[in-house]
């Protein structure tokens, strides 16, 4: 059931506008490097203007592809997630990512467990929304846990934030205030490398 905007819990506002604030804060910083009148603030621009240029190509690239976003650090898409309580199929999909990069058998088996008890049996605190018969083949392969047993409860989660989540996060107002500022820190950050002088 959709809920409206004033249904939302207050904290959770809170939290998505702190997420934002948070970010635009950092994206904001560059245009300290435009200021010439004071050495240490262009010194300062220098040193991180390529780490503000990749956050800002990161984010306006977000709504050029998912999987752009999905390999970023996602804070905002979580954040956003939490004001549609449906971030656990973001937490599931990076449970995921990680679970397959154990190489022991037998945390492998531990944690394969660990993800099944919190993510998909009935009633789990954070369970995510799969059919019956994704449901039931992954409680089948836990019996011989091996790093693909969650690959079809995976993708059935990436394919609903895909074609659910994604799509509105990109519609919502603090995805558009981020691109905007990323936007003019970009634009900014190009003319502070125009304007610095050359060192020979």
């Amino acid at each position: 059931m959709c809920r409206t905007l004033a249904a939302f819990p207050t904290t959770c506002l809170e939290r998505a506008k702190e997420f934002k604030t948070r970010l635009g804060i950092f994206l904001h910083k560059s245009e300290l490097g435009c200021d010439t009148g004071s050495t240490g603030k262009f010194e300062w621009g220098s040193k991180h203007s390529k780490e503000n240029r990749n956050f800002s190509e990161d984010v306006l690239g977000w709504r050029e592809s998912f999987d752009l976003l999905l390999s970023s650090k996602m804070a905002a898409f979580h954040a956003f997630l939490k004001t549609e309580f449906s971030e656990e199929n973001l937490e599931f999909w990076l449970a995921c990512e990680e679970f397959k990069k154990i190489r022991s058998a037998t945390k492998l088996a531990s944690r394969a467990h660990q993800i099944f008890e919190e993510f998909i049996c009935s009633e789990a605190p954070k369970e995510v929304n799969i059919d019956h018969e994704t449901h039931e083949l992954t409680r089948m392969n836990l019996q011989t846990a091996t790093a693909t047993c969650f690959d079809a409860a995976q993708g059935k989660t990436r394919t609903l934030m895909e074609k659910d989540s994604y799509p509105r996060f990109l519609k919502s107002p603090a995805y558009r205030d981020l691109a905007a500022q990323a936007s003019a820190a970009s634009a900014t950050l190009s003319s502070c490398s125009l304007d610095e002088p050359s060192h020979t």
